[in-house]
Order: C-alpha cells, then sequence, then structure tokens
C-alpha cells in the first residue's frame, strides 16, 4: 500500500491545481447570475474564445502565451459586453424560457463561428516560458509550471474580483442591484450599466481562464460544453451568487476529478482486474451536480434561491 502514497499525492497536488483553475472558470458565471438572476449558456463559449486568443496572439505578435492574458481578459470582456447589450437585454423583457433558450442560442452561434474560422480539430500551445517546464517536488510528484502559474493568476483574479465587489462603489452598486433592482434605481444606480458591467467581468476572467488553460488543455470549437457543465457544478455547489463559495468548490471539484486516479492505481496494485473509473471522472461531478440541485438548491454558501 506505501506505493500508493505518490500517486495519492500527485493526485492531490493536481486536483488543487485544477480546481483553482475550475473556480476561475465558474467566477464569471457566479458574478452574472448574482446580479442578474439568469444563467449564462454560453458561458464555455466566451472561455473557448478566451483560449483561441491566446493561442493565435502570441505567435501573431511574437510574444510569450502568458502575455497575452490581459488581450484575453479585454476580448472577454468586449463580447461580455456585446453579448448583453446587443442581446441579453431585450430577452430580460420576455419570460424566463426566453432568456433560457436566448442564451443557448447565443451558444450555437459561438461555436458554430469558431467551427467556421478555426476548423474542428483541437490544437495547443506549443511554446512558451513555462510550456514543458515542471519540478519535482516529492515522491513521485511532478510540479507543471503551467498549471502551477493558472492556479497563482486564478487565485490573483478572485482577490482583484472579490476587492473590486467588497470594496469599491462599483461594487457597492453591483450588490446593490443584486439584492434589490427597484430599490437600486431609486438610489441612482444605473441597473443596466451594473448588468453590463456583470457580463463583462464574467467574460473576461472566464477568457482568462480560457488563456491560463490552453497552455495545457487543447482547445476546438466544442471545448466550452465541459467546462460549461463543470462551471454549472461549481456555481451550485458554492453556492449561486457566492464568490468564495465558487472558490471553494472549484477546488472540491478539483480534487473530485482527481481521486479516480487513485482508485484505478488502487486496482492495479490489488490486481483486482479491470475495473478502472478514469474515463467516468467527470461522470461524478455531473452527479454531484444533481444531487446539491435536488437536497441544496442554494449551495453550501449561497443566499440566492
Amino acid at each position: 500500500m506505501e506505493t500508493l502514497l505518490p500517486e495519492l499525492l500527485r493526485s492531490l497536488v493536481s486536483g488543487l491545481l485544477m480546481g483553482m483553475v475550475f473556480a476561475l472558470v465558474a467566477l464569471g458565471l457566479t458574478v452574472i447570475f448574482g446580479v442578474m438572476d439568469i444563467v449564462n449558456f454560453a458561458h464555455g463559449e466566451f472561455l473557448m474564445i478566451g483560449m483561441y486568443t491566446t493561442l493565435v496572439t502570441a505567435p501573431l505578435i511574437g510574444v510569450d502565451p502568458t502575455l497575452t492574458l490581459p488581450l484575453a481578459g479585454v476580448v472577454g470582456a468586449a463580447l461580455g459586453l456585446a453579448c448583453y447589450f446587443g442581446v441579453v437585454q431585450f430577452l430580460l423583457r420576455g419570460p424566463m424560457v426566453a432568456q433560457l433558450l436566448g442564451t443557448f442560442g447565443l451558444m450555437l452561434v459561438l461555436r458554430n463561428l469558431a467551427l467556421l474560422f478555426m476548423g474542428s480539430e483541437p490544437r495547443s500551445v506549443h511554446k512558451g516560458w513555462l510550456v514543458g517546464q515542471s519540478w519535482l517536488v516529492g515522491p513521485g510528484v511532478v510540479l507543471e509550471s503551467t498549471k502551477l502559474a493558472a492556479a497563482v493568476l486564478s487565485i490573483v483574479s478572485f482577490v482583484a474580483v472579490w476587492w473590486l465587489i467588497r470594496r469599491t462603489k462599483t461594487g457597492m452598486a453591483l450588490t446593490a442591484t443584486s439584492l434589490d433592482k427597484e430599490g437600486a434605481r431609486y438610489v441612482g444606480i444605473s441597473t443596466e450599466r451594473m448588468n453590463g458591467l456583470a457580463w463583462a467581468i464574467g467574460g473576461a476572467s472566464v477568457a482568462i481562464a480560457g488563456g491560463l488553460l490552453v497552455n495545457f488543455w487543447p482547445v476546438d470549437p466544442n471545448v466550452g460544453l465541459l467546462f460549461t457543465m463543470i462551471a454549472f457544478a461549481t456555481v451550485a455547489l458554492g453556492g449561486f451568487g457566492s464568490i468564495r463559495g465558487a472558490f471553494l468548490a472549484g477546488i472540491l471539484i478539483g480534487l473530485i476529478v482527481s481521486l479516480p486516479t487513485v482508485w484505478d492505481a488502487f486496482i492495479r496494485y490489488a490486481g483486482l482486474g479491470d475495473l478502472s473509473i478514469h474515463s467516468f471522472k467527470y461522470t461524478f461531478v455531473y452527479i454531484i451536480y444533481f444531487l446539491i440541485m435536488v437536497i441544496r438548491p442554494q449551495g453550501l454558501f449561497g443566499w440566492k434561491q
């Protein structure tokens, strides 16, 4: 059983690092829902566009992929603003089902535009300061620099958004809009601007997550589907509208996704045959999403119901 220790440590480290990235992917969805009570089904496509932004612009302008993250954030924010003022603000006049179908249609449009212009072949970053770099930090534990950088920058992004919302007048206006839109209008807050800002923050944060992710995860027009489901599960687990909840739930889901690796190692060492569950690791995320929605719909830390 001692031989399982390195596998356990590797899974723990990998789960923590990926969990922070999952949390950043879910951050934008949390902000948008917290302010507007609307689910953005196109969230994963924002991530995909952030991945393509880094993939295309890094070699085009001759810089390291990590230096294109501000550009990915700007592209994501611009896309969020365009989607809100061009589509979503009109959907808000209709019933909830129109809003859901509208963002679902937006997802299909963005995905097929990516398919038209970028093709269907998976692509990834092959050159960069961090690409291919790693360190041995324990018994059999290899720390990849790309995942470490993604985790660190995810924490920085969370702190920045938390500071914006909790320590600035703009953030107070966002909070007021999320709590009571009518009351916010009465005290002079432009709720339309706050809604647009929420979409800009959501687009920027998930596009930056995409720019980090493409350094070690291939991108294709369908990559957003997986991360949309992970983001939904993260937001549901952490609590709709809770930034702290999104961060902690992202880490928890990262650990859950990594645990099947430990189980498979145990099966190999115990000689129990072909009982591998690694290929079903994301199934556990969906099961948790379902159970949370049934047992505790507001999530672990949520206040939006």
